[in-house]
Formats: structure tokens, C-alpha cells, sequence
């Protein structure tokens, strides 16, 4: 199983495609509050056309409810991706249950959001050198589907 937890989302579209995302692989969502934007916001619904019924999405009221219930589901590795990590998708065994944590467009994971969590776990995506970071829902594309992958493409509804 593949979980896919966004921190306080900021930007509807982005949330709008990762649910198109998780629907088409099977991921399961969860969404950290604050976020945002109204989950009825029309550039939310635009960018997840009419996936929503599609994918399975929890919103959740703080971090720790979330992992309560990934601990519960049998998840016992969270990936949070980041800038500041050493591991890269294809270094590390997701051919496991795993959630992969995102943090908000602007800023990225907080620190104390990190430290929850052990160095070697942090994940970043290669890219050029110089370069800032890819847009939230491209990155997340990435690491589902190198996980789906490595999982073998198995069916994860």
C-alpha cells in the first residue's frame, strides 16, 4: 500500500492532481489541516475533474492522528521528501507499505515535521544543480509511481 500525506497544502490545483494521482494508482490520500483552500474550491474540483469519487482521501486535524492510523494500517516507514534528505526513490526500499510525505508549495516540510522522522528516511529527488525544487504534484508523481514500481505494479486498491 502506497500513502500519499500532504502537510498543510496550499495550492488547490496541486492537491486537484496528486487525488487525480491517487485515484489512477491507487494511493491512498491524506491531507494535513490547515490547508489552504476550501475543499469545495472549483480550482480544486478543475485539476481532480472527476476523480474525487475515485480516490480515497482522509483529512486529518494534526500530524500525529495521521500516523496513528498509518501505524494501525501496518505502515512503519514514512518517507518525508525534502530537499534537505541524502536518499533518493530509487535508493531506498519502498517495495513495502509506505507513506511518502509532502510538505506545503512555499516552504516545504517544517524542520520539527522532519525531526519526526529518521535522516536516512528523508528522500529528495534528483536534479540539477542550482535548482529550487519541482512543483508539489509532479513530485509527488515521481516518488508514487517509482514506489508503485517497485511494489511491481500491483493492483493497491
Amino acid at each position: 500500500m502506497i500513502h500519499v500525506v500532504l502537510f498543510e497544502p496550499e495550492i488547490p490545483s496541486n492537491t486537484g492532481n496528486i487525488i487525480r494521482l491517487c485515484a489512477n494508482t491507487g494511493a491512498q490520500l491524506h491531507l494535513i489541516r490547515p490547508l489552504g483552500f476550501e475543499l469545495d474550491d472549483k480550482k480544486l474540483k478543475r485539476a481532480g475533474l472527476d476523480y474525487h469519487e475515485y480516490a480515497r482521501m482522509k483529512l486529518w486535524d494534526h500530524i500525529d492522528e495521521c500516523l496513528t492510523f498509518l501505524k494501525q494500517q501496518g505502515v512503519e516507514h514514512v518517507f518525508p521528501l525534502t530537499t534537505k534528505g541524502s536518499a533518493t526513490p530509487h535508493t531506498v526500499d519502498l517495495n513495502r507499505p509506505v507513506a511518502l510525505l509532502m510538505g506545503p508549495e512555499t516552504r516545504g516540510l517544517p524542520e520539527q515535521v522532519r525531526l519526526m522522522f529518521p535522516a536516512e528516511q528523508w528522500i529528495k529527488l534528483p536534479m540539477a544543480e542550482n535548482s529550487r525544487s519541482l512543483n508539489l504534484s509532479n513530485a509527488t508523481a515521481v516518488i508514487v509511481y517509482e514506489a508503485w514500481r517497485q511494489q511491481g505494479f500491483k493492483a493497491l486498491i
